[in-house]
């Protein structure tokens, strides 16, 4: 039987696996610390993959990467409980390669809100 979940509903539970798998591997107490440094570090793939909607904003001019076309995407999403919107660097592949920006907000409607207003 295969069983499906929205990336919305997995997320809410993305630090609390991921502090599981580490305190496995380090050994009690070190899943806090270590959970969030993984996500600091790779925040940009974790909010792209916990998004739920997604807006086309533009292309993203670089100054070093001239023979590399980039978009800048609008997301919106939850992560661990908490709802997000962010700006991403985007590659032709849906690979994301950065953030531009990021805000995080109490409820669904305030996240919408500012989805809606991001340019």
């Amino acid at each position: 039987m295969t069983m499906f979940q929205t990336i919305g509903a997995a997320s809410d539970r993305v630090l609390e696996t991921l502090k599981a798998g580490l305190e496995i591997e380090f050994g009690r107490g070190a899943g806090d610390a270590l959970a969030q440094r993984f996500i600091d570090a790779e925040e940009s793939d974790f909010l792209w993959d916990a998004r739920t909607d997604e807006r086309w904003l533009g292309t993203w001019e670089s100054l070093d990467e001239k023979d590399f076309a980039l978009d800048r995407i609008a997301i919106v999403g939850r992560l661990d409980g908490r709802w997000f919107v962010a700006v991403s660097i985007v590659d032709g592949d849906g690979n994301p390669h950065g953030l531009m920006s990021r805000r995080s907000f109490r409820s669904e409607a305030q996240a919408r809100a500012a989805f809606a207003a991001v340019h």
